[in-house]
């Protein structure tokens, strides 16, 4: 699979699995991706959250795709940057398929909304891909 087929999986299959550590122990949950581009894959979560203090304390994480449909997973390990981008953040908070967000932002539940919401960018990835024809073959890493 090359770098555009493992992109149009992610944004097929946008429910992955990201994996952090924890001091020594390895934490994964469910997360939604935003995007995945040229410009690298891009989601959220909230500043409150565990995952929060855990890429802060360690930004090397992996994600993992599933396309159950054609029996393919896809791994994709890298490093996280927070990005500070009030614009991002408003641009997410308004795409239909965040509408859990809206209120959050507009309750002024929270103190700032800019400042509770991360944003997190994965830039020179690598990908790898597994299915049942390929399970015993040599993994191949392709820089995304």
């Amino acid at each position: 699979m090359n770098k555009q087929e493992m992109l149009e999986l992610m944004r097929s299959n946008p429910a992955f699995y990201l994996a952090t550590v924890d001091g020594d122990q390895p934490r994964v949950r469910g997360m939604l991706l935003f995007r995945a581009d040229e410009n690298g894959l891009v989601f959220h979560s909230s500043t409150m959250k565990e995952v929060y203090a855990q890429i802060q304390n360690n930004p090397k994480v992996e994600c993992c795709f599933n396309d159950f449909k054609n029996g393919c997973q896809l791994r994709v390990r890298g490093q996280l940057e927070i990005v500070n981008d009030n614009a991002l953040k408003d641009e997410i908070a308004s795409h239909p398929s965040r509408a859990f967000l809206k209120p959050w932002k507009e309750s002024g539940e929270l103190s700032d909304f800019y400042q509770t919401f991360a944003v997190f960018r994965m830039t020179d990835g690598v990908g790898v891909t597994w299915t049942m024809d390929t399970n015993f073959a040599p993994k191949v890493d392709v820089p995304l």
